[in-house]
């Protein structure tokens, strides 16, 4: 994000430091009353936007909200342009057609602005920002909004996330960007209108995630051999390519995430599970259950802000997908009650079951304090 700083205003044409000079003359700048030259009046609406003085600030927001396209969208070509300015300009009418092509046709427009854009454009504003290859090499924070955005079309999605995998660019900001990467590197999907056609479909579809994101991640949950969720009809989950079955996986809500996380597609699932929206109570639910990858069950043993929860230890416990060093780790810490229950269980490794055992034996040999 750019800091809006004011200006150094000795560096600004003669007709602009007398507008923003003392007296009443800043407040009919700040309306767009002074005839100045059109970049001149975009930096002054620009000093004044951030002035300390309320009135001033918001008369000048509403001025250059209410200029028109043609004379905007030829200031905002200027060069000269501070990209402060540009990025301001951005946020205040960016999302005209007009005003979007100027700025990204800048070259001092700065990344983070593209970056801004990229996260908050339609469709044909993000094929516009990927045609700049040279940009988003250089600042790949363009390719991570571009792929958290969902009105992306896939198509464009996977020609720049392939453009960042040939690169040698790892795309920051994306958790599951090892599997994203590897998803287009053997299963690249040849652009075609119903690839955009699927991804929108399901990105769009609402559904009701309370079931899956309420409740006590540190109650002990019942044995699962499912998430709990249902096929919904409307969703084509077969039908998608795997690199989009990554993207829905990581930018859609809990009912998604808990059908890509039973993907037998190992990779698609792994992404379920980095997903950044994942919340502690999914967490306790998948690690109970034993039809889920083991790589969906290690990332839950590795992750320290679940496995603090008496809860997730306990399900890894008697998980026997979980690789028994790690579930070595969380016996110490079970209450005997529990320990008891995996010592019995038929459903984990023996080497569990039998430090299981151990420990009950240590404890209520033990003299009661």
């Amino acid at each position: 994000m750019i800091e809006q700083t004011p200006l150094d205003v000795t560096k600004l044409s003669p007709a602009a430091q007398k507008a923003l000079g003392a007296g009443p003359g800043r407040m009919m700048a700040s309306r767009g009353m002074l005839p100045l030259p059109p970049a001149d009046q975009l930096a002054v609406l620009y000093q004044l936007a951030i002035d300390p003085d309320q009135n001033l600030a918001n008369a000048a927001r509403a001025t250059a909200m209410g200029l028109p396209d043609t004379l905007i969208a030829g200031a905002l070509r200027d060069a000269k342009l501070d990209p402060r300015v540009l990025d301001l300009f951005a946020q205040l009418v960016g999302d005209t057609a007009s005003a979007f092509e100027s700025i990204v046709e800048n070259a001092n427009t700065s990344d983070h602005t593209i970056a801004t854009l990229a996260a908050n454009g339609g469709a044909r504003e993000i094929d516009r920002i990927a045609a700049n290859e040279q940009r988003m090499l250089r600042h790949p924070e363009i390719i991570a909004a571009m792929y958290q955005n969902k009105a992306g079309r896939m198509s464009t999605i996977d020609r720049v996330v392939e453009l960042a995998v040939r690169n040698n660019i790892r795309v920051p900001g994306l958790v599951a960007w090892d599997e994203i990467a590897r998803a287009i590197q053997a299963h690249p999907a040849p652009a075609s209108a119903e690839t955009d056609a699927l991804f929108a479909m399901v990105a769009e579809v609402e559904t009701d995630e309370t079931a899956l994101v309420t409740g006590d991640a540190e109650k002990i949950l019942e044995e699962q051999t499912d998430t709990g969720v249902e096929e919904d009809e409307r969703i084509p989950w077969g039908k998608l390519s795997i690199p989009a079955k990554i993207r829905i996986a990581t930018t859609g809500n809990a009912t998604k995430r808990a059908m890509a996380i039973r993907d037998p597609v190992k990779m698609v699932a792994t992404a379920a599970i980095k997903a950044g929206g994942v919340t502690e109570f999914e967490a306790a639910r998948y690690a109970s259950n034993a039809g889920l990858s083991e790589d969906v069950i290690k990332y839950i043993a590795m992750k320290r802000e679940w496995t603090k929860l008496y809860g997730i230890k306990f399900s890894l416990c008697r998980n026997p997908k979980n690789a028994v060093t790690d579930t070595m780790k969380f016996l110490p810490f079970l209450r005997e009650k529990d320990l008891a229950a995996i010592a019995k269980s038929r459903g984990v490794p023996s080497a569990v079951v039998a430090a299981a055992r151990k420990l009950v034996t240590q404890r209520t040999s033990q003299p009661k304090k």
